[in-house]
């Protein structure tokens, strides 16, 4: 039997940063047309869109995030929101807003509040780092 392939962190770590990037280009490409008064190009929403879902795969892979925990199902309604502003570009404004909010408060709250309520499929390590 051969060794299971060694896991590679810095790899790992460029393309989190990577996702990170395209998803805040996205941000500001949807929120740059919602405070203009225009309708959201749908690359933009297809950037953020894309990106994001990239994220939540890449941290359920690393166990950084469940979908059971508070933090899961943050994103899971941040996804619904995002399709409820592609779909009805009259309520583009405070979907945005509150989009933005959330994942503020989401992303930086403390790990105790995000991962509520603890889920076993979070891996001990990855819990255990800040952030």
């Amino acid at each position: 039997m051969s060794p299971p392939p060694k896991h590679d962190a810095s790899l790992e770590r460029w393309l989190s940063v990577a996702l990170r990037t395209a998803h805040l280009a996205g941000v500001v490409w949807v929120g740059a047309a919602v405070v203009a008064g225009q309708a959201v190009d749908p690359r933009a929403s297809g950037l953020l869109a894309g990106s994001g879902i990239a994220l939540l795969l890449t941290d359920l892979r690393a166990g950084r995030i469940a979908l059971g925990e508070l933090a899961g199902a943050v994103v899971m309604a941040k996804l619904a929101l995002l399709l409820w502003m592609a779909l009805d570009a009259r309520q583009a404004a405070w979907i945005f807003w509150s989009l933005l909010v959330a994942s503020s408060i989401s992303s930086h709250a403390p790990k105790g509040w995000r991962h509520w309520p603890r889920s076993r499929q979070v891996r001990a390590s990855n819990a255990s780092k800040p952030g």
